[in-house]
């Protein structure tokens, strides 16, 4: 479900079924409830943009579906808070354990310019969340992602900082525009000379 439809795909090893929205269903949320009687296997919603939309995708999800979708945000505590703001505060309990029990893992991409300024390359931030991400979202201690995020490394999880310290490492963007992207600038400068904070201290 897109809007609009931004890249079409052909059938290979999988059938696909893309909508417009306006054209093939009249809003996300209608194309949702549509979507949901053909039993599809994967569903991706072009964009979250209203309370309707979240709770038709999060249905899905609790059935067994795998939900795919966009949102604009800074980061992954960014995204997972502005979910929340579709929802009145008398609602906020509850969606906090229901949200918990189906979020998989969050994404969030910046698009840094090349060296040669010619092209973008993405620096990613992956949140896998396990027992102790569901446990702060459903305790709604969303200051507590970032440090979920850096210490989640074995099990996928990646931080803006080590994406940007890999892409002026393998010499794919400058260092200044690594430091204006980074969410903590001071900590990605002493990546860059080296020096890694770990909980037992400075690891250099």
């Amino acid at each position: 479900l897109e809007d609009p439809i931004e890249f079409n795909f052909e059938d290979r090893k999988s059938v696909f079924n893309q909508r417009e929205i306006g054209i093939d269903a009249p809003s996300f949320s209608q194309g949702m409830r549509a979507v949901l009687r053909q039993d599809p296997d994967i569903i991706l919603i072009g964009e979250m943009r209203d309370k309707t939309t979240f709770e038709t995708a999060l249905s899905a999800a609790e059935t067994g579906h795998l939900v795919l979708s966009t949102l604009h945000s800074s980061g992954s505590q960014a995204a997972i808070q502005r979910v929340f703001e579709f929802f009145p505060p008398e609602q906020q309990v509850i969606m906090r354990r229901q949200i918990a029990g189906s979020l998989k893992a969050v994404c969030t991409q910046r698009l840094i310019p090349s060296l040669e300024g010619d092209k973008r390359y993405p620096a990613i931030e992956t949140f896998v969340i396990d027992s102790l991400g569901k446990n702060a979202i459903q305790e709604g201690k969303f200051e507590k992602i970032p440090a979920i995020v850096e210490a989640g490394k074995e099990i996928g999880s990646n931080t803006f900082n080590q994406s940007l310290y890999h892409l002026v490492q393998e010499g794919m963007i400058s260092k200044n525009d690594a430091l204006k992207q980074s969410p903590n600038s001071k900590a990605l400068e002493m990546n860059l000379k080296g020096i890694f904070l770990s909980s037992g201290g400075i690891v250099s």
